[in-house]
């Protein structure tokens, strides 16, 4: 399987009747200030650089962010943090992401989540994470340059570990702990660091700042130096 084959198969998938149907009653009833666009309102797949050495693995796609554009982080508060800082740091073209048709490219970056549906308050059962598993151990498989690996919040952290096989390899005793900032070489030779997620809950409130978010940023890119030639993106998932 090829990535653009993935990104096909990820947007048409039907395996969690009960996000599925939340996500087309989004679609169809649509926030009041997006009344005129039309939403995308199915499975988000991942976006970014094939030969990517960061990858970025969130928690799901926002109700009136992604499953209205169609591209993972994009066109929702989280998505204005991540995108500027991966700017700011020269992983993206663009410090915004509004759509799938912004013409914004990543370099040496490739962003997905644990979850591929916006599910009811952003709270995927265990059993429907399972299900998108799969995609996620698909993409692992493809990205073969992937060396540092961000985790955005506690679920998007375990979900990968899990995936990764490295949740049952390491065991209790081994296994790293979920914290801010927090990195982890594993035995690969793979990093793996943690965030909080930045949703507006955590944004808000203060448990995430804009100088605990960049410093994740100003580690990752010293663990990952710029230099690579710049490559396109994968093309956005038919309509």
């Amino acid at each position: 399987m090829s990535l653009p084959a993935l990104v096909d198969q990820i947007s048409n998938c039907e395996l969690c009747p009960r996000l599925r149907g939340h996500c087309r009653e989004i679609a169809r009833k649509r926030k009041r200030e997006f009344a005129n666009q039309e939403y995308w309102g199915r499975p988000v797949p991942g976006f970014g650089d094939p030969a990517a050495r960061l990858l970025i693995v969130g928690l799901a796609p926002g109700a009136h962010g992604s499953n209205r554009t169609g591209r993972v982080f994009t066109g929702d508060a989280s998505g204005d943090w991540l995108y500027r800082a991966l700017h700011d740091y020269g992983w993206a073209s663009r410090p915004t992401s509004q759509s799938r048709q912004d013409d914004l490219v990543l370099t040496d970056c490739y962003i997905t989540a644990a979850a591929r549906c916006a599910p009811p308050d952003n709270r995927p059962t265990r059993e429907e994470l399972n299900r998108c598993q799969p995609y996620l151990a698909a993409e692992l498989r493809l990205l073969e340059s992937v060396r540092v690996v961000l985790t955005l919040g506690q679920i998007g952290w375990e979900h990968w570990l899990r995936t990764a096989g490295w949740w049952e390899r390491l065991g209790v005793t081994r296994r790293p702990q979920f914290a801010h900032g927090r990195e982890t070489n594993l035995p690969d030779g793979t990093v793996l660091m943690s965030s909080f997620h930045p949703s507006r809950q955590n944004t808000n409130t203060g448990r995430l700042t804009r100088p605990m978010w960049y410093g994740v940023f100003e580690r990752l890119r010293t663990l990952l130096p710029a230099g690579h030639l710049q490559r396109a993106s994968p093309s956005a998932p038919r309509e």
